[in-house]
């Protein structure tokens, strides 16, 4: 099998030094050389092309994330971040995710050395999941994209509404997630099924993602809390480093945030989620498990599909990373796969029916 071709871009040497011992002893992974900054790594790129770019944000004469998008304006490539960000930082990792990047791993200021080394697997993992992404997948979107207003589906009267708010939709992505998730949530009517969210992202980045939705939706996005109420119009993420469940409480649905350990290597993890919708909502469930590596949530998703819930997979076509959806396909939980645009319609037609 050919060498997956990294190009590590930082301007710390200690950072080049380190990382490019990591992945150099991993097998599959060739580091094929390192760059102080993105000026020099074109230089490099534009004579040999990496398979794989790991990329730091703050840079001498031109930072990550603008070296980033022009890589995907030009060159679509998996590029993987690797930076010190802190809580006022974590705005520029969801620029990164926005404008293309494939997964970002979070190095500290102190003892950096020795999180790079400890953290290896992390690493190697990443460029690995890197490596399979489809990152024309991944490209920034010109312009948004469009959003079905009230008038798409039928009016619901007051009455309706009541009905609907025993249904919940309940979605699961990783590796491309964050601009799936994006383009399903933007696209939706401000009335529609409740929805909670496991996207596969590390603490503390939940919340500024969530904020991010929220603020260029029509429906409310909002990092979950433990007890909050699933109801109509309102996205719940799940919050990165604990795992969410939906519970229920008479004819009302909320959720638990708990801990606990990682699932499938996951926390929080699609399946903690599936596994409880089927078990508090069965047939008045919506699964839908979305671009990601791995099979996280394959198992949940054929547990409600069991329970007569309705359960749908991203196709392969549209997926950066056709991992968790086709384990669910194979594990036979999912009724029907479709592209990535036709689940925003779905979800409408969910919550109208």
């Amino acid at each position: 099998m050919k060498s997956i071709r990294v190009l590590v871009v930082d301007d710390s040497a200690t950072v080049r030094q380190v990382l490019s011992g990591v992945l150099s002893a991993a097998p599959g992974i060739d580091v094929m050389g390192t760059a102080a900054d993105p000026l020099f790594a074109l230089d490099k790129m534009n004579r040999d092309w990496p398979d794989v770019v790991v990329l730091d944000v703050e840079m001498p004469r031109m930072d990550g994330i603008t070296f980033l998008k022009k890589i995907m304006a030009e060159h679509p490539t998996p590029v993987i971040i690797c930076s010190s960000l802190t809580e006022k930082g974590t705005a520029t990792a969801m620029q990164a995710l926005s404008a293309g990047a494939v997964s970002i791993v979070t190095k500290p200021r102190i003892g950096l050395k020795q999180f790079l080394t400890e953290s290896g697997h992390e690493i190697v993992s990443a460029v690995k999941a890197a490596a399979q992404a489809n990152v024309r997948r991944l490209a920034p979107m010109s312009a948004p994209p469009p959003r079905y207003g009230l008038d798409a589906i039928p009016a619901a009267p007051v009455q309706a509404m009541a009905e609907t708010t025993d249904k919940v939709v309940a979605m699961g992505a990783s590796t491309g997630g964050t601009q799936a998730l994006e383009l399903v949530l933007t696209t939706l009517p401000r009335v529609c099924p409740g929805i909670v969210i496991v996207q596969h992202m590390p603490e503390k980045f939940t919340a500024a993602f969530a904020a991010r939705l929220d603020s260029v939706c029509a429906i409310e996005v909002r990092e979950a809390r433990h007890g909050d109420r699933v109801r109509p119009g309102l996205a719940l993420i799940a919050p990165g480093g604990r795992h969410m469940q939906l519970m229920r409480s008479g004819a009302q649905y909320h959720v638990d945030v708990i801990d606990g350990p990682p699932v499938n290597r996951h926390r929080p993890s699609v399946d903690v989620l599936f596994r409880s919708t089927a078990r508090c909502a069965g047939s008045n469930a919506l699964g839908i498990i979305m671009t990601g590596m791995g099979d996280d949530g394959a198992r949940g998703l054929k547990e409600m599909h069991e329970a007569k819930a309705l359960t749908l997979a991203q196709d392969e076509a549209s997926c950066v990373v056709y991992g968790m959806p086709k384990e669910a396909v194979k594990l036979g939980g999912v009724e029907r796969s479709l592209p990535l645009a036709a689940i925003p319609r779905e979800i409408a037609r969910y919550g109208g029916a």
